[in-house]
């Protein structure tokens, strides 16, 4: 999918998982240290990936949003995902074949 066309006035970051200046958040994603954190250094191209990537990480690890300590599984990859040595799979996943 291409990126989207850029807005006017949209503030720009140095994207840490492009490692390039791209348009960014809107606002913060979490009212946290992380969420600014994520606010200062992450595209929303980035973002959107994640979302992706979150996703897989809640279905692999059947993991339970409403759930503190799955929360907490689920952060420590987002944190993994831009901040650390990138987005590890879960062992033994399989992606979905193509619908060519």
């Amino acid at each position: 999918m291409p990126p989207e066309p850029e807005r006017p006035g949209q503030r720009k970051v140095f994207c840490v998982k492009f490692q390039r200046e791209m348009p960014g958040l809107d606002e913060p994603p979490f009212d946290t240290e992380l969420g600014r954190r994520i606010y200062e250094n992450v595209s929303e191209e980035a973002w959107k990936m994640w979302g992706e990537h979150g996703k897989m990480i809640l279905n692999e690890y059947r993991l339970n949003p409403a759930n503190r300590q799955d929360q907490e599984i689920l952060v420590k990859h987002l944190e993994d995902f831009f901040f650390g040595e990138g987005a590890a799979l879960p062992p033994g996943y399989v992606p979905p074949r193509s619908k060519d």
